[in-house]
């Protein structure tokens, strides 16, 4: 069998495996890709998430503060597995949105659904547009034209 080599193969390798950001720990969880964007009334935010089981997800909310942290483990741990080659990141992921005052955090939702978490953050009541109702008192005269 021909092989093709790179002799610096294995000295990108281990670069990737002490600097790579792609791999997480919980003292220095990898970011996660995300989209954002408004529908209506509410933001919708989505998170690449794909193969990560949705117990080992954790969303939370502190201070206008949205915390996502999530770790995607390796399937057969503990088993006697010869691995030939291994690109999809493993670890801890975690990603903070600082949410404005506009919305309201106790409305989020969350879905999971083929690897994406879907948040649906809606506009707080105090945020949205509203008519002012304008009084009069009765002792003042209107004039007719």
């Amino acid at each position: 069998m021909l092989m093709r080599t790179d002799p610096f193969r294995e000295l990108d390798r281990l670069t990737r495996q002490f600097l790579d950001t792609t791999t997480g720990t919980w003292s220095r969880p990898a970011p996660m890709p995300l989209d954002a964007y408004r529908v209506g009334d509410e933001y919708v935010v989505c998170f690449d998430l794909p193969g990560v089981d949705p117990q080992a997800i954790d969303i939370d909310v502190e201070r206008n503060t949205l915390t996502v942290k999530a770790e995607r483990r390796p399937r057969h741990e503990g088993e006697d597995v010869t691995w030939e080659l291994s690109e999809r990141p493993l670890g801890v992921f975690s990603r903070q949105v600082v949410l404005s005052d506009t919305l309201d955090p106790d409305g989020i939702s969350a879905d999971y659904d083929s690897g994406v978490l879907t948040l649906r953050i809606p506009v707080a009541e105090r945020a949205k547009p509203r008519k002012i109702a304008i009084s009069h008192s009765g002792d003042r005269k209107q004039i007719k034209a």
